[in-house]
């Protein structure tokens, strides 16, 4: 049976080598190593899924923030999602994220912002940021990057460029 938690410290090994072969390379893992050292590493965000004692995938969810004209707005990056690549495919990464958007709700958060496949992330009700006046800092194609309001609402007055952590252009 698959479970579902915080990550432990006798995780970090498993995660590094499910993300890596998940990704096939390691510059993911490497960011999760440099979040994790962080000041802004949220432990209960940084989930995963085992079974046996065997990491099968990972999601971390890690503070950025909206910079708009009058202020900087809170938000997670939902930043790398991961699967052992001989268990995709089973519903393993779905129920990651689901899990992930809940214990962010449980938290108080607000919004979540992804860069990821635009047929993947709409099933958890994460729709294209432009649509809420929301900019990449990069270059991406617009359907790629989605916001998913927490919060009903709470991106209706918001126009801003999300803004990533330095740690995040390191790795």
């Amino acid at each position: 049976m698959i479970s579902f938690a915080s990550e432990t410290v006798h995780e970090i090994t498993g995660i590094r080598e499910v993300v890596k072969a998940a990704f096939g390379q390691i510059t993911e893992a490497e960011l999760i190593e440099v979040i994790r050292k962080s000041q802004n590493f949220i432990p209960e965000l940084s989930i995963v899924a085992t079974e046996d004692g065997k990491v099968l995938g990972h999601i971390l969810f890690s503070p950025i923030v909206i910079e708009t004209r009058e202020r900087m707005i809170p938000a997670l990056a939902l930043a790398p999602l991961a699967v052992i690549p001989e268990r995709q495919g089973e519903g393993i990464g779905r129920q990651l994220v689901q899990v992930g958007l809940s214990k962010c709700r449980e938290l108080g958060h607000e919004i979540v912002v992804v860069l990821g496949h635009p047929d993947y992330y709409p099933r958890f009700g994460f729709k294209k940021a432009s649509q809420f006046g929301v900019e990449a800092p990069f270059s991406v194609p617009d359907e790629a990057f989605m916001v998913l309001e927490l919060k009903p609402g709470v991106l209706s007055d918001v126009s801003g460029i999300v803004r990533y952590p330095a740690y995040f252009d390191a790795v």
